[in-house]
């Protein structure tokens, strides 16, 4: 799954990165966690990109009440197309979730050891998302968003059995596109996707608050920069 995850990178990089006109600005994110108000990059008709500020948890525009969200923060990519919660949005409402980290938590001695999961080298990234629009009894609107997950690949995969799907800078567009709207096109555009090169470093327990969002949430342990495979685990 995918419970937390960070945005840190200058917002002139998001808006280059992502191929966004312009880029609200924001503080540092370093987790971000369900509930809370989540940055996501969608197309328009046109395929023009723009970014929407909407609540990560996602609340199907059929639901009768919004606490329903609490319960929807991942969906899996293999099964989205066929959840009602998730069919809708998976066909007509995809997005970019812009981050540059992901936490996942391992089980070590007793006690949730945190890792940060980040490209090698860092930089930026997204994960595959999905967004709704959600109106509620007294006509107030909600946006919210889903975080894609798969099978857990590389380093990953030795801390948990899912993570985000994050798609390659150079298939934005396609999993954007307004005019993808079948579920077995949309199914090989995800199974395209080459799994990222990821690297790890250990955390302290701060990420662990989802009140807490400051620089010591993501900042590794004893000078770790992370490294890619299973070292980091040993």
């Amino acid at each position: 799954m995918c419970g937390r995850f960070a945005l840190r990178a200058p917002r002139p990089r998001l808006a280059e990165h992502f191929g966004l006109d312009k880029v609200p600005g924001a503080p540092e994110r370093h987790n971000i966690a369900p509930g809370q108000l989540v940055e996501i990059v969608a197309a328009e008709a046109s395929g023009r990109r723009h970014m929407r500020l909407t609540r990560w948890g996602l609340v199907p525009f059929w639901a009768k009440d919004a606490s329903i969200g609490a319960r929807l923060i991942n969906a899996r990519c293999e099964t989205a197309p066929a959840k009602p919660a998730f069919r809708a949005a998976y066909r007509h409402r995809r997005c970019l979730i812009p981050a540059d980290g992901f936490y996942e938590w391992r089980a070590l001695s007793g006690r949730r050891q945190p890792w940060l999961f980040h490209l090698e080298g860092g930089g930026l990234f997204a994960l595959a998302g999905l967004w709704e629009s959600w109106q509620g009894p007294g006509g107030e609107i909600l946006e919210t968003c889903v975080v894609l997950t798969r099978e857990a690949v590389g380093p990953a995969r030795e801390v948990h059995e899912r993570m985000p799907v994050i798609p390659p800078p150079s298939a934005y567009g396609d999993w954007l596109a307004p005019n993808l709207q079948t579920d077995s096109r949309i199914a090989a555009l995800l199974e395209s996707f080459p799994p990222p090169k990821l690297a790890a470093c250990r955390v302290g327990p701060a990420v662990n608050n989802p009140r807490q969002d400051g620089p010591e949430c993501s900042r590794p342990l004893d000078g770790e920069g992370g490294a890619p495979g299973g070292i980091f685990l040993t």
